[in-house]
């Protein structure tokens, strides 16, 4: 049968599961409780009262329905087909006495690994559990390339175990070392910082302002968050752009020299990168000339994360667009590994598409996410279990779901599958 589990019930069985994620956590359903949700820790139990499955479930009652939501899937062995069937069954007869109409959900379970240079997926045997599902009546929409479903598709995962600058892609090395030359530094921030962050965060987030201080305060509350901020160090930007811009005159005083003698191509074209490059040397120096006389910390970029099991999850970044050319955004992620490595195993560096061409919109994300080296994981999807299947019928076919969810449509399960694509 269903019933409501204690918290220590709760969080005894899901912290046990390879599924275990933090969106399955008491703190996040209190989260989504500041934005209109009810939420209840259920369980299946068997006949001895041991619990063999389990969910947060997410309640939200809308003008014309009211539906359940389990943020990274329910938590149960999805390969035992008696339990599967056993707790939708039970899920089902539930959730109608509380006129639920249906249960999204997207389960925490990869199925491929996706190579992004070849686009190739490699798929393993969580394919079979699209099947499962499918038998008992679980509805798989539509797969999406980009945002569209409620959680990312695709995620990218670094491994800890050979984390190295030098292990980077090049332009990524490039572009952090340059972050370091600029003074940047990172530092650990206390709740306070969260309004320094949502001037990076909110303009690309449709949320209120108070969103990620509330996502902050829930699981910072249990030790699960940190926060982030990068700033300028002025006086070391100073002393760095002054050397740099001090060697670059000195080499093109060599390339005038050369240049003098004869008129190579090769010369020519070095003499012109070495204007270019003491120009921008100049324009840093007087920068940071400027900041260094305020005296103010300039905090150019921050970031949310929170730590849960074996591995960190960095939930939000964002940085002031003012000095994207310092390239705040590779020196923040870079410095967020490198403060983990040590502790943990993994990082999930958080969605990205699963368009890996030159015309994709996200194009920028993908590429500077992939130079970190993630491997690259398609998780199974999002599904529909209706309770109320023709309300849920009706409300699909007179686009009610879709307005809602921003969804078109639902497609079949495929079939299956176990080949390199």
């Amino acid at each position: 049968m269903i019933r409501e589990l204690t918290m220590t019930e709760f969080e005894q069985f899901v912290l046990n599961s390879p599924l275990a994620s933090y969106y399955q956590t008491r703190e996040y359903g209190l989260l989504m409780g500041e934005y209109g949700y009810d939420y209840e820790l259920i369980g299946y139990v068997n006949e001895y009262n041991q619990v063999k499955a389990a969910s947060l479930i997410l309640i939200k009652k809308t003008a014309k329905f009211k539906y359940g939501y389990a943020p990274r899937g329910f938590i149960l062995d999805y390969f035992n087909k008696k339990l599967v069937h056993e707790f939708t069954t039970a899920l089902i007869s539930y959730y109608k006495k509380k006129k639920v109409c249906f249960i999204k959900l997207n389960p925490n379970i990869a199925i491929s690994e996706v190579d992004p240079s070849t686009n190739l997926k490699t798929y393993n045997w969580n394919f079979d559990i699209l099947n499962i599902l499918e038998e008992n009546h679980y509805l798989k929409l539509k797969d999406n390339l980009y945002f569209e479903s409620v959680l990312p598709r695709f995620n990218p995962i670094v491994s800890f175990h050979n984390f190295e600058l030098k292990n980077l892609e090049k332009n990524t090395r490039n572009k952090i070392r340059k972050g370091q030359l600029k003074g940047l530094h990172m530092e650990k921030a206390q709740k306070s910082g969260i309004d320094i962050l949502n001037r990076f965060v909110l303009k690309k987030k449709n949320i209120g302002d108070f969103y990620y201080k509330d996502y902050y305060a829930m699981f910072e509350k249990e030790d699960y968050m940190d926060l982030f901020l990068v700033s300028i160090d002025s006086e070391e930007f100073l002393l760095n752009s002054r050397n740099l811009y001090e060697k670059e005159l000195e080499q093109n005083a060599e390339l005038n020299q050369h240049l003098k003698k004869e008129s190579k191509k090769i010369y020519i074209n070095k003499k012109m990168s070495s204007d270019r490059n003491l120009l921008a040397y100049k324009n840093d120096i007087a920068l940071a000339t400027d900041l260094n006389k305020k005296k103010d910390k300039i905090y150019i970029a921050g970031a949310l994360v929170i730590r849960f099991q074996n591995r960190i999850h960095i939930v939000i970044s964002g940085y002031d667009t003012k000095f994207k050319h310092f390239d705040p955004n590779y020196f923040l992620h870079y410095s967020i590994l490198e403060y983990y490595k040590n502790d943990f195993d993994y990082a999930d560096l958080n969605g990205i598409t699963g368009d890996f061409s030159l015309e994709n919109p996200y194009y920028g994300l993908n590429q500077f996410k992939l130079g970190f080296k993630p491997k690259i994981y398609e998780y199974i999807g999002e599904f529909d279990l209706p309770i109320q299947p023709r309300k849920y019928l009706k409300l699909r076919k007179n686009g009610t779901l879709a307005r809602t969810f921003h969804k078109k449509d639902i497609k079949p399960v495929p079939k299956k599958k176990k080949e390199i694509e």
